[in-house]
């Protein structure tokens, strides 16, 4: 089973693999309760973390390989003060991460909060997202960029 940490609400389609050794958690700051949000013939695979700040939306046949981090908060508040004091991450820092159908994560890929990884993209092996990929390229670097046109 995979660590479920703080309020969560999950949904869960047909046909997906999740591995054992991955943690879900939902930032237990705020007024909403984060939400995950797995559509059909989904593979989450080994050592993932998936911190759902609002919400995380993995449309139909994603794949995440392993130690992918998606990061829909950063659990800290960027003021050096008010992290030293154990203060909550700020309501700005918080954000949705949306991977369409058919989105391809590599090893190591990280996603930062408010990001969209359009339809049929492929993400290269430790890339780091902080803005919207548009569907059907192949995305890799840091921060990542798009490389090239998918053709199918």
């Amino acid at each position: 089973m995979p660590q479920i940490l703080g309020p969560l609400t999950i949904s869960l389609g047909e046909q997906c693999r999740l591995s054992g050794v991955s943690t879900l958690c939902g930032r237990v700051w705020g007024e909403h309760i984060p939400e995950l949000i797995v559509g059909n013939n989904v593979d989450i695979g080994w050592q993932n973390t998936l911190a759902v700040g609002t919400r995380i939306q993995l449309d139909d046949n994603v794949r995440l390989a392993g130690k992918v981090f998606l990061a829909g908060f950063p659990g800290h508040p960027m003021e050096p003060h008010a992290r030293a004091c154990g203060k909550p991450d700020t309501q700005q820092q918080v954000g949705d991460i949306h991977l369409c159908r058919d989105v391809w994560l590599g090893t190591g890929v990280m996603v930062m909060a408010g990001v969209t990884i359009g339809a049929g993209s492929v993400v290269a092996a430790g890339s780091v997202i902080t803005k919207d990929i548009p569907p059907g390229v192949l995305a890799g670097g840091n921060p990542a960029r798009v490389i090239k046109n998918l053709e199918y």
